[in-house]
């Protein structure tokens, strides 16, 4: 699984950070790690545009996102 840490980070940059690994990674999941409610909606809502699958994990400093990329 790819990582991606964009907590401390503010709109656009883990938006950006987060659809570069898609484009990088198009065939393995993706964790993103965020700490604000605005970046985890932003960042869910590019990955389901994607056809990702969006999964939500509360963790201590934020939340992370596991984006499972689309079945072929």
């Amino acid at each position: 699984m790819i990582e991606v840490d964009v907590r401390g980070f503010s709109c656009p940059v883990p938006v950006v950070r987060a659809k570069k690994a898609m484009e990088e990674n198009p065939a393995e999941p993706i964790g993103v790690l965020v700490e604000s409610a605005v970046s985890k909606e932003n960042v869910s809502r590019l990955a389901q545009s994607k056809g990702y699958s969006v999964r939500v994990v509360d963790v201590e400093d934020g939340f992370r996102l596991v984006l499972s990329p689309p079945r072929k």
